[in-house]
């Protein structure tokens, strides 16, 4: 396979968005997951994808919302990570992510920021602590649970 071919498989495979109707969520119904992308801040575009960033046009590095679900507490409830990626929008980092975790009454933005999340074996009340890396970062962001939502601990 030529490299030009490799670029246009490459392009056509992160082109994929949900099938309207259908969920790319795996756990959650095509509402709860619409639910979430937008309480995330994102919108479903005409191609079916969740975009946040309004790239246009759409650069090789742009890759579409996407979401997994994970208990961080150990509650037995999952939170979710929505992530998406654009050097244009986004910088060096080419990703932002925000955590959600899902109430009674909708999902809740737990926290949010551009770069590369880690979690980490620290924590604070049960949920882990959260360092954001990323290229140029002169120190790495960390976020600690204050018993409502992650809040920066150090500069």
């Amino acid at each position: 396979m030529t490299l030009a071919a490799a670029l246009v498989t490459t392009v056509s495979l992160l082109a994929v968005g949900p099938v309207r109707g259908g969920s790319i969520v795996e756990g959650l119904s095509a509402s709860e997951e619409g639910a979430l992308f937008n309480a995330a801040g994102f919108s479903l575009a005409g191609n079916g994808q969740y975009q946040r960033c309004s790239e246009e046009p759409v650069t090789l590095s742009y890759q579409p919302g996407k979401a997994e679900l994970a208990d961080l507490n150990g509650d037995g409830q999952h939170e979710a990570w929505v992530t998406e990626s654009s050097l244009f929008c986004y910088g060096n980092t080419a990703q932002y992510f925000v955590l959600l975790t899902r109430e009674p009454s909708g999902w809740r933005i737990l926290v949010e920021a551009v770069g590369i999340p880690v979690i980490r074996e620290t924590g604070h009340q049960g949920w882990p602590d959260i360092e954001v890396g990323g290229p140029g970062f002169a120190a790495f962001p960390l976020y600690r649970w204050n018993g409502e939502a992650y809040v920066r601990h150090n500069p």
